[in-house]
């Protein structure tokens, strides 16, 4: 079973979403990275029965991505944030070179501080 890299950014927005046995696995799966096999020692199933929860839990994940878009807008989001900051870099190289206005200074910096505060968050 090939794994999906999408995987573990869609179980971010959309894992609490899933069962408790479904987060479970696909945790294990992509982000500690065990074998089916292994998971299926541990849970005490089969590991056709692990595949399948798996395959369920990521087809919801799709399904959930596809209804509410979350983490496409977030992906938007995120690019925009950082054109914005790109932009606030030209801006302020601009006004070292030409003008150095104090209030163009301090607006550039505001603005980065929120487009920081907004990309980390």
């Amino acid at each position: 079973m090939a794994k999906n890299l999408e995987i573990p950014f869609l179980l971010d927005f959309y894992g609490e979403m899933l069962t408790e046995k479904q987060r479970t696995f696909l945790i294990h799966y992509y982000e500690e990275d065990l074998s089916l096999s292994e998971i299926a020692e541990n849970e005490g199933i089969t590991r056709q029965g692990v595949r399948d929860s798996i395959k369920r839990a990521e087809a919801q994940l799709f399904d959930m991505e596809e209804r509410l878009g979350l983490a496409k807008r977030f992906n938007e989001i995120k690019k925009g944030v950082d054109e914005i900051l790109e932009c606030t870099e030209v801006i302020n190289n601009y006004n070292l070179n030409h003008s150095l206005s104090m209030e163009v200074n301090d607006s550039v910096a505001r603005i980065k501080t929120l487009a920081s505060f907004l990309k980390e968050g």
